[in-house]
């Protein structure tokens, strides 16, 4: 990868880009939960104030925080079939588009986790079409901040130190429910929709403002379908920024919208074009009382993240998995972990709640025991945490893992959230938004089980309890 100068490899263009002064600028959904804090960072990083809601908001919710800028809606249509987007997707779409926004973004991972069956990138693309236009769907994955990159349409991923093609990735390659065996994005997403897809590579990003505009822009205007636009350092990042621009302006004066399908490299793109990265307000964060992490992960990064905790003092609840989500047997392990965690918060101020490490306590020659679905786990610990929260005061909650962190979302009933302060890349901290006096400025982080550093857990239970930290 080439390391590239912010004005383009050439180093050509310097010239800043303003964002509109005045109204919704992005209406974007995420294809899951952790996903979707990430694109709120970066649209606040970029000098935006967004809310996060857990439902498509109304104008007249929007109207109640008329500093807003920016709105998502934080989803799960990365474990959906086909047939459950075409459920949830176009209501979705066509809400978001009745906001006004000039850019509908539907929001992926940046590994483009996705088949034909199970989160389809081309399935979503084509509802989104539907809903907002059927001009040139611009698709943008590469990430630099966040260790991806896309270059000849080819998507390459950091880990640890070192950069794989996807196909060839350690972890990407053996997903349980995406395995990633194409790394070239237009083969990959031929097998999942009938658009066709062109490609703005690196050499066409490399150069004077005006001239890879002029190349950019027609490549776009001879689209029927999907383009996919390469980023692979700040230079190129710029350039895509730019493009997603002018779209925008059109937009804007046409009273239209244009659809857009990436990751948060989107919203990257664009607050390199505007030069404002590094603009979000940064919120009081109040001196916590008590902290309760839930954690729905089996991350290695989560699992270092848990050791950490616990040296540090963190009281363990540990809860049996299999039980939470059997049928008879629920009920009574769900009321047995909301007890004991109630029980754990009166006497301690960390606690964190976690399911079994898979044969970490097994006895020799026991059969290992069959893995509990994902779904129903988050969906318990959802319910578990929510009645935790009902119980006793909890003025800071931490979930890791996407899915857990969905359906503890839906549980709690959370209207929205604002970010408060950045803290790890896709993981910041968050207030709630919640007619529910009990919820309402309730802090929150809601992260991925890969992200973040292993002290992660603890320098967040941490935050605020010093002067410097707890004052912006």
């Amino acid at each position: 990868m080439s390391a590239g100068a912010p004005g383009g490899k050439s180093g050509v263009g310097d010239a800043r880009l303003d964002p509109p002064a005045d109204g919704l600028v992005v209406a974007f959904y995420g294809d899951d939960f952790t996903g979707s804090t990430d694109v709120m960072e970066t649209l606040e990083d970029a000098g935006l104030p967004t809310l996060l809601f857990l439902e498509a908001p109304t104008v007249e919710q929007l109207a109640a925080h008329p500093e807003i800028r920016a709105v998502g809606v934080a989803g799960v249509s990365r474990t959906m079939s086909p047939a459950q987007m075409d459920d949830e997707l176009p209501q979705a779409f066509r809400a978001l588009h009745a906001l006004g926004a000039p850019i509908v973004h539907y929001k992926i991972c940046s590994t483009f986790d996705s088949s034909p069956t199970v989160g389809s990138i081309g399935r979503a693309t084509e509802l989104l079409r539907a809903e907002v236009g059927d001009g040139p769907t611009p698709l943008v994955v590469g990430v630099p901040q966040l260790g991806r990159y896309t270059a000849f349409g080819t998507l390459f991923a950091r880990y640890g130190s070192e950069v794989y093609r996807l196909d060839r990735h350690p972890t990407m390659t053996v997903h349980p429910m995406t395995p990633m065996h194409e790394a070239d994005l237009r083969e990959h997403l031929r097998a999942q929709t009938a658009l066709p897809s062109a490609l703005v590579d690196l050499r066409e990003l490399d150069g004077d403002d005006a001239v890879v505009a002029s190349a950019v822009d027609g490549r776009l205007a001879a689209s029927g379908g999907v383009v996919l636009l390469d980023v692979d350092d700040l230079g190129s990042q710029r350039q895509v920024g730019r493009a997603l621009h002018r779209m925008l302006e059109t937009a804007r004066e046409n009273g239209t919208a244009v659809g857009v399908v990436g990751s948060s490299g989107v919203e990257y793109a664009l607050g390199a074009a505007w030069g404002r990265s590094g603009s979000a307000e940064t919120l009081p964060v109040r001196e916590p009382t008590k902290t309760l992490t839930v954690v729905g992960s089996l991350a290695p990064a989560t699992r270092a993240q848990v050791e950490v905790a616990l040296a540090a003092g963190f009281a363990l609840v540990e809860v049996d998995d299999h039980a939470l989500v059997d049928p008879e047997r629920g009920p009574a392990a769900r009321a047995d972990a909301v007890a004991r965690a109630v029980a754990a918060l009166g006497r301690h101020d960390r606690v964190l709640v976690r399911t079994p490490v898979p044969g970490a306590a097994a006895p020799t020659g026991a059969p290992t025991p069959t893995p509990v679905d994902g779904t129903a786990l988050a969906a318990a610990l959802g319910a578990v945490t929510a009645e935790v929260v009902r119980l006793t005061a909890v003025p800071r909650l931490v979930v890791a893992g996407g899915d857990t962190s969905g359906y503890v979302a839906k549980a709690l009933g959370i209207e929205a959230l604002r970010l408060v302060r950045r803290l790890a890349p896709g993981a910041p901290l968050c207030r709630a938004v919640s007619s529910d006096p009990r919820l309402n400025d309730l802090e929150l982080c809601l992260k991925a089980g890969q992200i973040g550093d292993p002290d992660y857990l603890v320098l967040l239970a941490e935050l605020g309890s010093t002067p410097q930290e707890g004052t912006s």
